[in-house]
């Protein structure tokens, strides 16, 4: 035989060897062409992404139930690997379930999850509500093919009922006990799917060497109802953005409207205000408290806290003609002090050295910047420019003043010179509108509220999005896309360390998606 011949030989075999290796041992990622049939009220199933185990799927028509065994490393950062029960569906839908985790486990990070997902490749757009063996359940999503994952923790731990609801470009979660009513557990996040997309339920063990099972019971989708104004209900989140992750912890949900929360200075608890009154609550959760402001029971969402921390400035409109006057309050609670003399006056910043604020003043028909002793005294006209001029905030230098203007004809971030409001210059330059520039403690970012070029003022209930700047190089991005604008962030809430920022987002929630 000759040495082509023997090396060709060779060649195949050698070949034939890795195919089978490749086959038998390593990951195999199964697509949505090689998926099991039906099951249940799924059209198929099977294992998205790499995993070295492949899953299954068992379903009790008597007991309702779907036992799934999942394998895969992770579903996190740029691709996933899991076991995937799916329906592909268009349209508005709810997905609700029962999750219990089969024995203990190698990984309290495993998950069960309740997802909806634009395809079965391993990098798709998507957003689902993972229950961990930890406990910890969490909204999490990945915006577009290919990005890093996200997520929003739920203040609830170790839930035994979860729905994910899609409506539109949001989605949201609820959580609760087995036999209880459902509640909605957080803040919710904007993405656009196209249609048709799959919805249903997974499980990844977080260990690529292992396969476990999660059931689940009780398994409904449905389509989700729209929302109308008779049948619906405002919901309020209280959320900690980590800004370097852009990762959300949910704080407190209510089914009112919670406003402007600022970050004390000890770092453990948050000041907001509901209803007229200013209330605390730490940040890991709770009850909140309402705090002592004397006469001030109409408080809107323009207040802060000095930098040594005794003092609050509130905006409140109690007294005389009901337009907003600032005072300050002892931090510890207290008959408010009067500081602005003409109204009506919104509170917004508190020099570093602690002995001027910034406030907006509307003054013969135009709203403009203004300074004021902290002690009392003469109000100093910092701007003049035809059109809106607001949000007020020293730099934590105290060299300048931060603020928002629509001088150019749509609401852009400038600055001033805090001494005297001179060399006034333009930060941000595009098509949005941008309201409440929020400087870090160090000085170097910026968070501001942004709003469709579309919208004017700064109004309630709108799509709206979290930026941040590098003041350095004045690079932007987005921290989160969310249903906002008023209330959302009107105020300093950066945390003293400078790692995370606190705001308020809200969900208008029809009847249907909270109850069994």
């Amino acid at each position: 035989m000759d040495k082509k011949k023997i090396a060709w030989m060779i060649s195949l075999t050698c070949t034939l060897v890795l195919m089978f290796a490749v086959r038998n041992n390593a990951r195999v990622e199964q697509s949505s062409k090689e998926a099991a049939g039906p099951v249940g009220l799924f059209e198929g199933h099977g294992d998205v992404g790499a995993v070295l185990h492949g899953g299954s799927v068992e379903y009790d028509a008597a007991q309702h139930s779907y036992t799934i065994a999942g394998s895969g490393e992770n579903m996190w950062f740029r691709r996933d690997g899991f076991q995937f029960a799916w329906k592909k569906v268009s349209g508005d839908v709810t997905l609700t379930a029962d999750i219990s985790f089969v024995g203990k486990g190698v990984n309290e990070h495993r998950k069960a999850v309740l997802m909806v997902r634009q395809s079965l490749d391993a990098d798709s757009a998507y957003a689902d509500l993972a229950l961990h063996r930890s406990g910890l359940t969490s909204l999490q999503f990945r915006e577009e093919r290919g990005a890093a994952t996200h997520e929003i923790q739920s203040n609830v731990s170790a839930p035994k009922r979860l729905r994910i609801v899609k409506r539109g470009t949001y989605f949201t979660m609820s959580l609760g006990s087995a036999d209880g009513e459902l509640h909605l557990a957080g803040g919710s996040t904007r993405i656009a799917l196209k249609e048709p997309f799959y919805v249903g339920i997974g499980v990844c063990i977080h260990d690529k060497e292992v396969l476990e099972k999660a059931v689940f019971s009780n398994v409904e989708l449905k389509a989700a109802a729209p929302v109308t104004a008779a049948q619906s209900t405002l919901y309020s989140t209280l959320e900690i953005i980590t800004v370097a992750s852009t990762d959300r912890r949910v704080v407190y949900v209510a089914p009112e409207r919670l406003e402007a929360p600022n970050w004390m200075p000890d770092g453990k608890n948050l000041l907001f205000n509901r209803n007229g009154r200013m209330e605390k609550i730490a940040v890991t959760g709770g009850a909140p408290q309402i705090m002592d402001t004397g006469f001030a029971v109409r408080c809107n969402n323009d207040h802060g806290i000095s930098p040594d921390g005794t003092q609050l400035a509130i905006s409140d409109q109690s007294q005389e003609e009901h337009r907003s006057l600032v005072y300050i309050v002892p931090i510890g609670g207290g008959t408010p002090r009067r500081i602005t003399q003409k109204s009506p006056s919104y509170w917004h910043g508190w020099s570093p050295d602690g002995k001027t604020l910034a406030f907006v003043g509307q003054r013969n028909e135009e709203f403009d910047i203004y300074t004021i002793p902290a002690a009392g005294g003469e109000e100093t006209r910092l701007t003049a420019a035809k059109g809106l001029d607001d949000g007020p905030e020293y730099s934590p230098d105290g060299k300048y003043v931060y603020f928002n203007s629509e001088r150019t004809g749509h609401m852009q971030i400038w600055r001033m010179r805090a001494a005297d409001g001179i060399e006034q210059e333009q930060v941000t330059f595009d098509e949005y509108n941008n309201w409440f520039p929020h400087i870090s403690p160090d000085g170097q970012q910026m968070v501001f509220l942004t709003y469709d070029p579309s919208v004017s003022g700064h109004p309630e209930n709108k799509d709206v999005m979290l930026r941040w700047m590098s003041l350095n190089d004045r690079k932007t991005s987005v921290l989160a896309k969310l249903f906002g604008g008023q209330g959302t962030i009107n105020v300093p809430s950066w945390s003293p360390d400078g790692r995370q920022f606190a705001f308020v987002s809200y969900q208008v929630v029809p009847s249907e998606q909270t109850g069994k």
